[in-house]
């Protein structure tokens, strides 16, 4: 009894080891895709590469407002994927003459970098930088994450002059989330990037809009609820029965 007591904790504790060593791997999706613009519907969008202060150069997508009085949206995307995939996402604020910013991270097209949380957060500091570089004021930059990115512009309204605040599928912090999907050992206790959005919310000063679908079997909605409980006046949710 006692050998088959220690031949299971032994497994437990390999698989600890493992999950640690593996945790950005299963965190982070990097994409070697370099996408086109023209290649998903944004011909109106140029390529830009801005450095970071490491010395990488992100792969991004811009379009400045047609109008001064049209905000400018900061788009942080999730974890898989590319800016490409996203296109379609802010075609109707393109149309409408909005500034868009899609952010590629340091890890995606061939940028050279490795995910990390510092790292998202000195690619988002470095894609704000070249917004305001080009004239744009803070009151008119909307700090828009998705998934992941939702960590990447809480972190950036809390460390910048921003107007608002848009929250697609956001959690309150990737240990909870990683909680809920590992629950056979201490995730959170595990994670090297926490991304703590639900420490963070209650700093944002300024219109805070959060979307979540109660079908997302990724991050929970209860996640984006207590995130949106948390956050400050003024503020609206669109939480989505089936999405």
């Amino acid at each position: 009894m006692p050998g088959i007591v220690g031949l299971i904790a032994g497994g437990y504790v390999v698989v600890l080891v493992l999950l640690f060593l593996a945790q950005r791997t299963l965190m982070y999706h990097p994409s070697k895709i370099v996408p086109e613009p023209s290649l998903y519907g944004a011909t109106d969008m140029q390529v830009v590469r801005i450095e970071t202060p490491d010395g990488l150069k992100l792969y991004c997508w811009w379009k400045p407002p047609t109008r001064p009085d049209k905000a400018t949206f900061l788009y942080y995307h999730g974890n898989a994927g590319n800016i490409g995939d996203r296109a379609f996402k802010v075609r109707h604020y393109l149309d409408a003459g909005y500034g868009v910013l899609l952010v590629g991270y340091r890890y995606n097209a061939d940028a050279g970098g490795k995910p990390s949380e510092d790292g998202l957060y000195t690619d988002g500091q470095a894609t704000y930088d070249f917004i305001r570089a080009q004239g744009i004021p803070g009151d008119r930059i909307i700090a828009y994450g998705e998934s992941l990115g939702s960590g990447v512009a809480t972190k950036m309204a809390t460390t910048n002059e921003v107007g608002a605040v848009v929250l697609e599928a956001p959690y309150t912090s990737i240990g909870d989330v990683a909680q809920t999907h590992y629950w056979y050992v201490p995730a959170k206790w595990l994670l090297l990037d926490k991304f703590n959005s639900l420490g963070r919310i209650a700093d944002i000063d300024v219109p805070v809009l959060v979307l979540h679908g109660d079908a997302d079997a990724l991050i929970p909605i209860r996640f984006g609820r207590k995130l949106f409980e948390s956050a400050r006046d003024p503020k609206e949710s669109h939480f989505v029965p089936g999405g």
